[in-house]
């Protein structure tokens, strides 16, 4: 199942009385396949991003502010699993291609992801569908993964 491929690393956060640093990837961690572009997506309170599946790009998301639900769902097997992420469960999670994702914002303020791409935005190379594409239960708990629900009639 390609939902076994998707990996959730735990990420250091340095506390210091001037702002805290908080890490997000290394050339040398797991799930580092090279660099393409580090873009941020806003995500607002309840608003919901789905659905988009990579052919060929590897994503590596982290979440510094806020608080996000991510999706993962394998066609394959019809089923998804959540992730949530922020400073309270901080780490990375990294998305291989082939798996459609989607995000949900579930802080009460603006919440800021960032991506970590193996290779540059190309829109030829994802497929796009409706947000009502999978019947995904985004309010069921979940932190921060484990989450498998199936999600495919």
């Amino acid at each position: 199942m390609r939902l076994d491929q998707v990996v959730l690393t735990p990420l250091k956060i340095i506390p210091l009385e001037a702002g805290d640093v908080m890490h997000a990837m290394r050339c040398s961690d797991p799930g580092f396949s090279g660099f393409g572009e580090a873009y941020f997506s806003l995500v607002q309170p309840g608003a919901t991003k789905a659905w988009k599946r990579h052919r060929r790009m590897t994503l590596n998301l982290v979440v510094p502010v806020g608080c996000v639900s991510f999706a993962a769902v394998d066609d394959d097997s019809g089923m998804g699993r959540r992730f949530e992420l922020g400073p309270r469960s901080y780490a990375r999670l990294t998305v291989p291609p082939g798996l459609w994702l989607g995000f949900r914002g579930i802080a009460a303020d603006t919440s800021i992801v960032l991506n970590v791409a193996d290779i540059e935005h190309d829109p030829a190379e994802q497929d796009r569908a409706d947000v009502g594409r999978f019947q995904f239960d985004w309010s069921r708990p979940c932190w921060p993964a484990g989450d498998d629900q199936r999600v495919l009639g």
